[in-house]
């Protein structure tokens, strides 16, 4: 194991980094969701 990752703060700040980056994917997918389902022209069929 490298010397750098011996440390106990390398690896909480690779874990925050992978939150981070795991909560960036999940907010970007939902945001596109949103806003290809606003595109969709609503139909008053109900």
């Amino acid at each position: 194991m490298p010397p750098i990752l011996q440390n106990e703060g390398a690896w909480i700040a690779l874990g925050i980094s992978l939150f981070f980056l795991v909560a960036g994917e999940i907010m970007r997918r939902t945001i596109v969701k949103v806003l290809k389902d606003g595109e969709k022209p609503k139909s008053n069929h109900e």
